[in-house]
């Protein structure tokens, strides 16, 4: 029997087999089997289990790596070692689920020393990258390769932005064998499954502080690497790892003309969904009727109609008054301020004289505002999404909430901004301010509705496209979704 050959091939491993081995397709442009680089361990396993014959590996093309296992000033904590246990024991395989600020990054550099080969480290943003690159410098001693922000090298450790990753799939693919992905939940998305798929690194780790997805893509993880291995809540480490906590809700009254204005908007779209019998019950619902939208014209303005309501709820006076009696009653605190859009960012900005942060802002600049906050220059920072997820900011102890989508994953994550264990910090506080009788206090219950009922039953009723909410006929009903974002309409 001829030996069989095992190759690298752009993300894809090339197998010239006298038999097929699993996972793999013919492809007759190369006269061999291709499976992808996802599955390289598996396809090595069945070969040495097989004894079909010899086997001739040129698959992995590590780079020199020194003894990794040199982290030893990084003291964990027992949920760390419990986390970074689960995961060794389910095969070095899965994601470990945090509140932001429980040290996951202590968790990977662990990993990084129990596997001792080389690691790539995926990262969603150019400061998570810094931030990594530093931390690995100083715990490991040795010079970190990058991609990302023009720079292009491997070395033992390397740290690469989802972006990079995913264009250069084809000839990184091959070079690491532990593959640890930094806010996991960007890698389900469609384009970046595919560093996943092209990457042949058998042992995979995933962290994130928020695992499910809305669109359920999450359901993918499993068999891109592995399922959730270890998972607590902010309420399992409040006051002895993270900061206590406190979650605030105050509605506030729009004003007769801003109410006018709101009704007139929002009943064009709710009497157009009534009339043709639309009932958006699901993320697909309401992308379909987006969709429907761009070929039916009274769609279109049934949609511009919502949007112009939920500004007005978004953006109301009495917010603002409100926001300006907080500033006022919390002199001592670290303030975030969050919106949903940047046109609000500017407004509250210019009328409080504080900073900001969007995705516009340049890197020096965002350094200097965040550096300001640090060393108390600034009490208070107002950002749209860029201070969601990546920046740490221990300081912060009180945010505010002006306005944002339903998403459940963008709550924990500004909560996360706030949790993280500073001297002298007392309990942390994030208030949400609701427009009162608009669809926004839908949206304020949609984002803090997984923090009340089981992960379980909520993952059951979404897989039955039903989701427990109050539509605006006055009427309970299942089946009204409304991620409460403005939708940009072409």
């Amino acid at each position: 029997m001829q030996p069989t050959y095992l190759f690298f091939n752009k993300g894809t491993i090339l197998i010239k087999s006298d038999a097929k081995v699993p996972y793999s397709t013919w492809d007759d442009r190369v006269r061999a089997f291709r499976a992808q680089g996802l599955y390289y361990g598996e396809i090595v396993e069945f070969l040495n289990k097989s004894d079909l014959s010899t086997v001739k590996d040129t698959v992995q093309d590590l780079p020199p790596y020194p003894d990794l296992m040199k982290c030893r000033t990084v003291t964990m904590r027992g949920y760390q070692k419990r986390a970074l246990g689960a995961w060794d024991k389910a095969g070095r395989r899965g994601v470990i689920v945090l509140p932001t600020g429980a040290g996951k990054t202590v968790i990977a550099m662990k990993a990084i020393e129990l596997v001792n080969l080389p690691a790539v480290v995926i990262v969603p943003t150019l400061d998570l990258l810094e931030q990594w690159r530093k931390r690995v410098q100083e715990e490991l001693g040795i010079e970190v390769g990058v991609y990302g922000g023009g720079e292009n090298s491997v070395k033992a450790v390397t740290i690469c932005t989802y972006e990079s990753a995913y264009i250069r799939a084809g000839e990184l693919g091959n070079r690491f064998s532990l593959l640890i992905f930094d806010e996991v939940h960007h890698l389900p998305g469609e384009s970046f499954r595919q560093i996943a798929e092209m990457f042949t690194a058998p042992y995979r780790m995933g962290l994130t502080a928020t695992y499910e997805r809305e669109d359920m893509l999450h359901l993918e993880l499993p068999r891109l690497i592995g399922g959730v291995v270890y998972r607590l809540k902010p309420e399992d480490l409040a006051g002895r790892y993270l900061s206590a906590f406190r979650l605030e809700k105050v509605n506030v009254e729009l004003t007769q003309e801003e109410k006018a204005e709101y009704e007139k908007n929002y009943s064009v779209f709710t009497q157009y969904l009534e009339e043709n019998r639309i009932w958006l019950n699901s993320p697909i619902a309401f992308r379909r009727f987006i969709m429907r939208s761009s070929r039916d014209p009274l769609a279109r303005q049934a949609l511009l109609a919502r949007n112009r309501a939920m500004s007005v709820a978004f953006n109301s006076e009495a917010k603002l008054d409100k926001l300006e009696e907080i500033l006022h009653s919390n002199p001592d605190d670290r303030v975030l301020i969050f919106t949903q859009h940047n046109d609000l960012v500017y407004r509250i900005s210019r009328r409080f004289l504080l900073p900001f942060i969007t995705h516009t802002t340049g890197k020096e600049e965002r350094f200097e505002v965040l550096k300001g906050f640090r060393e108390g220059s600034y009490r208070a920072i107002v950002t749209s999404k860029v201070l969601d997820e990546g920046i740490d900011v221990p300081e912060a102890s009180l945010g505010v909430i002006v306005s944002g989508t339903g998403s459940s994953r963008e709550f924990i994550q500004r909560l996360g901004r706030l949790l993280r264990k500073s001297e002298g910090k007392g309990q942390a506080r994030l208030i949400e301010l609701v427009s009162r009788e608009t669809s926004e206090t839908r949206t304020s219950s949609r984002r803090t509705r997984n923090r009340k009922h089981d992960r379980g039953q909520r993952e059951e009723r979404r897989k039955a496209g039903r989701l427990e909410v109050r539509d605006e006929f006055g009427k309970d009903k299942e089946d009204f979704y409304d991620e409460g974002e403005e939708v940009v309409v072409a």
